[in-house]
């Protein structure tokens, strides 16, 4: 296809090939939700804890370079230094896939980066924190990367009324896959003196097969997507190198984002109440453990609860958006999420029912307000250049998500309470929710210069 033809063959696809393509597109989601349900939320969190204090000295705490870390807040940073790896690799890989039209071998190598650390967790034992470190802030960075790039089809494979859809049942598939995957390291875990495993070793194998499963999916959208030449494609064909040209159009797309303030002030207040969200998935079962009391296998049960109700969350909320538009679906559940945490700080220890009760009031809101986002911003990237604003939109995901981490880790270094850490994440959902409710949405649509759905 030339550079000159008016409609470019990313947007030529009929309803069939369409089709196709989300059913792989989904898949991505069910290889890469199990890293995020049972690593980064379930069990990394606590074991890797247990691990920085078998190696912490006497006043509990180890030394990372010399630098004195108190042991429980070891994970918090960890998943904080994680992003700001990512913040350095998204927006050139977003850059140089918009440029080369090939996103599906660089989301292969970055999905496989993170599944092979992942798989190599197994050999987390004994004092070996800085092991531990290390492979999270790969894997998690690898998950960000890649997320630009799976983000970057969706408003290639769907139409514009599609997109609240096709983004809520990615998200329902990726629930589905963690909750599949929970019930099964529970049964591990539960049972492991009957498979022949310590406890530590359970966890391993299950923080192992998180990795194993992601690799094995993810051969499904390699097969199903597809990659497209754009003309942008076409005019990028100059001798310079991958990472100057990559660097070269990063610049360009900076200046361009400035053309579009609304987009902007979008993504500011997307930075914002997702920056709670992403820290209450990552530090929740710290949480539970530390602060509450819960043993491991109420965390999981909890988590798997979550999880389940995410799927009808995100469904059910793709619906209410159908009624009422995204933004305001989106606004009601930053009004619940601040109710959540407010509740959260007040639960007895030791007590999982109540527990129970706030992970069920989590998982219907938290599919459904992430999907939404994804797919409200869809609409607001200017045709060609997906993959380089989700680049943007990736680093407010999961990119500059890492001031809530680390204010609840320092909060944690100061005052030795997660109940202190939890309460300040209040914030985040507040000034989110005041931030976008000031985006007139229709504006943004149309700044962008593309096709306003009936409800938005």
């Amino acid at each position: 296809m030339t550079a000159d033809t008016t409609e470019p063959e990313e947007y030529a696809a009929g309803p069939a090939e369409r089709r196709r393509e989300q059913r792989g597109w989904y898949f991505y989601d069910f290889a890469c939700s199990v890293y995020s349900t049972s690593v980064l939320t379930v069990f990394l969190g606590p074991y890797l804890t247990s691990v920085a204090r078998a190696a912490a000295d006497a006043e509990g705490f180890v030394h990372p370079l010399g630098i004195p870390v108190r042991a429980g807040s070891l994970f918090a940073y960890a998943v904080s230094a994680s992003i700001v790896v990512a913040v350095l690799a998204m927006p050139l890989v977003g850059a140089a896939a918009d440029r080369s039209g090939r996103k599906k071998p660089l989301l292969a190598a970055a999905a496989y980066v993170g599944a092979a650390a992942t798989t190599a967790m197994f050999f987390l034992d004994g004092d070996r924190y800085l092991l531990g470190a290390f492979l999270l802030i790969v894997a998690n960075a690898s998950l960000s990367v890649s997320m630009v790039l799976y983000n970057a089809y969706l408003p290639q494979i769907a139409e514009p009324d599609e997109r609240d859809t096709v983004s809520s049942r990615g998200w329902a598939f990726g629930y589905t896959s963690g909750a599949l995957v929970l019930v099964l390291n529970l049964v591990l875990y539960s049972g492991h003196d009957s498979f022949g495993l310590t406890e530590g070793e359970a966890v391993r194998v299950c923080l192992a097969s998180a990795g194993v499963w992601w690799g094995a999916f993810t051969l499904v959208p390699l097969r199903r997507l597809r990659d497209r030449r754009t003309p942008r494609e076409e005019a990028g064909r100059a001798g310079e190198g991958a990472v100057g040209s990559g660097w070269g159009q990063l610049r360009a797309t900076l200046k361009d984002m400035r053309r579009h303030p609304l987009t902007l002030s979008f993504l500011l207040a997307y930075l914002i109440y997702n920056d709670g969200v992403q820290t209450v998935i990552s530090q929740a079962s710290i949480y539970g453990s530390e602060e509450l009391g819960l043993d491991q296998t109420t965390l999981i049960t909890a988590v798997l609860l979550v999880q389940v109700l995410a799927v009808a969350g995100a469904l059910g909320m793709g619906r209410l958006a159908r009624t009422h538009g995204a933004k305001r679906t989106i606004l009601g559940s930053l009004a619940v999420w601040t109710l959540i945490l407010a509740a959260g700080y007040f639960l007895p220890t030791g007590s999982p029912v109540f527990f129970y009760c706030l992970a069920a009031a989590i998982g219907l809101v938290l599919g459904g307000s992430q999907a939404l986002s994804r797919s409200l911003f869809s609409h607001l990237v200017p045709r060609g250049k997906e993959a380089e604003y989700f680049s943007a939109y990736e680093m407010s995901d999961r990119g500059l998500s890492w001031l809530g981490p680390l204010v609840f880790g320092l909060a944690y270094q100061v005052t030795g309470s997660y109940r202190d850490a939890i309460i300040s994440l209040v914030i985040f959902f507040a000034v989110g929710f005041a931030l976008l409710a000031r985006v007139p949405i229709r504006r943004a649509v149309e700044a962008a210069g593309n096709p306003i759905p009936d409800r938005i």
